[in-house]
């Protein structure tokens, strides 16, 4: 059984892509992120066609944020599809409308905290309050744990923090900005490996362009499977 720990993030732009790349990581991946990105791109029938054809686990990766009524609604008709996960904003108003509309459903809940590609810089020019970003997330995580999320969404600096609080007792913590030994940045600011995230208390890794832009993309994904594995790997 492949270790479900990694999801490769879809990050191409139509349902053909998503396939071949599907095809070129066979049974050595998964699970599957599917992102807004990929909403025009025919996403919603990419995810069904991995899950019911083939069986994978799929991440969709909406960070939803409205009024009540319609997250409740969005929510209801994705859970739908028998997705594995969906992503909504932290804020406590939109996680409880999220569990709502999941309600009977087995689809998981996790919340965004703040997005990995921002600095300070980037939140004082959106006049988000004043403080240490690590401390911002933590306290935008617990809030949306206690509201009812199933896990969040935060970078690797900041899942042992989370994993610590008492309000993450049970719940998941998924980990994008995560990048291979060698790999670029890309857009991220707050990365770290593999086996670093796993150590610091993540359940899951999100990995896109290491995998899909390499020249191997099985032998990528695979290489970051055997770190997962090694002892580097073992959270404390």
């Amino acid at each position: 059984m492949p270790d479900d720990r990694l999801i490769v993030a879809m990050d191409v732009p139509n349902v053909v892509a998503g396939l071949e790349l599907a095809a070129l990581l066979g049974d050595s991946v998964s699970f599957y992120k599917i992102g807004l990105g990929m909403l025009t791109g025919g996403g919603l029938a990419l995810a069904n066609e991995l899950k019911q054809d083939q069986g994978k686990r799929i991440f969709l990766d909406m960070k939803l944020f409205d009024i009540s009524a319609t997250i409740e609604a969005a929510v209801r008709g994705i859970a739908a599809f028998d997705l594995d996960f969906l992503t909504v904003h932290g804020d406590p108003h939109v996680v409880r409308a999220a569990r709502q509309g999941a309600a009977g459903s087995d689809m998981k809940i996790l919340a965004v905290t703040i997005l990995t590609s921002l600095d300070r810089n980037d939140l004082d020019a959106s006049c988000i309050k004043a403080g240490n970003i690590t401390d911002l997330v933590q306290e935008r995580a617990g809030l949306a744990l206690m509201a009812g999320a199933d896990g969040v969404i935060a970078s690797p600096q900041e899942a042992g923090l989370i994993r610590a609080l008492p309000e993450a007792a049970g719940k998941l913590i998924v980990t994008p900005g995560v990048r291979p030994v060698g790999a670029d940045r890309g857009d991220q600011k707050r990365v770290a490996t593999p086996a670093q995230a796993v150590a610091n208390g993540a359940d899951h890794v999100v990995v896109g362009r290491p995998i899909w832009q390499a020249a191997d993309p099985r032998a990528a994904a695979q290489d970051i499977l055997r770190e997962l594995s090694s002892v580097q790997a073992t959270a404390p």
